[in-house]
């Protein structure tokens, strides 16, 4: 159930890999199963942040429980700065914590 979406202005030359290792990242931070983890990335798309094209994004952080947003944030900004070479100032995330029976999969609701 877990979800993780970045926009980016960055182009990624390895997406694949990227999303590999967001999807592993995500999974122990959360102490979830990747078989639930499901990442998006939408790279090379027209942003702005703070009036300038420098390398920015947007992330959407999505699961049911997610622990305290502040720590977080700090691992967010720490994982697309490494991976990305996105500034941590560069970098907006909106924290969505998932009602159980509003997230659906397999035909059902978690």
């Amino acid at each position: 159930m877990p979800y993780l979406k970045v926009v980016t202005n960055r182009e990624v030359s390895e997406r694949f890999e990227f999303l590999k290792e967001a999807s592993g990242w995500m999974a122990a931070l959360l102490g979830k199963a990747e078989r639930y983890v499901m990442v998006e990335l939408q790279d090379g798309m027209p942003l702005l942040f703070a009036g300038t094209a420098e390398p920015a994004a947007y992330v959407e952080f999505k699961s049911i429980g997610l622990p305290d947003p502040a720590g977080l944030s700090e691992e967010v900004c720490r994982f697309l700065s490494e991976k990305l070479a996105i500034p941590a100032d560069r970098i907006y995330i909106e924290f969505i914590d998932i009602p159980r029976g509003r997230w659906g999969w397999n035909r059902t609701v978690f």
